[in-house]
């Protein structure tokens, strides 16, 4: 899980596609030249909010199959909470008390 932190980060940066927008807007309000190139960032920003979605884990898979994981993965952290408490309930293990 450690590796993909610095995948989640840059993923979780702003994309945002307003700002663009409203600078598309800006510059055709001035009859300003600069339309296309800030047409152009605003295509490079869905272009790559594209690759960013086509690249999401589970994206290939159907609502269905993701149910199905998500009920797997559900009933397995009911099974290790059981098993956990059952092994707590043992007494075995001696927990310092925090003082």
């Amino acid at each position: 899980m450690a590796v993909a932190q610095p995948n989640l980060e840059k993923e979780s940066e702003d994309c945002s596609l307003l700002p663009l927008v409203h600078d598309i807007i800006k510059c055709m309000d001035k009859d300003s030249q600069d339309v296309h190139q800030e047409l152009a960032k605003l295509k490079a920003k869905i272009q790559e909010a594209r690759e960013q979605i086509s690249n999401m884990p589970g994206i290939d898979s159907s609502p269905v199959e993701q149910q199905q994981q998500l009920a797997t993965l559900r009933e397995q952290v009911r099974t290790k909470n059981q098993l956990l408490q059952k092994y707590k309930s043992l007494c075995m293990f001696d927990v310092p008390k925090a003082s």
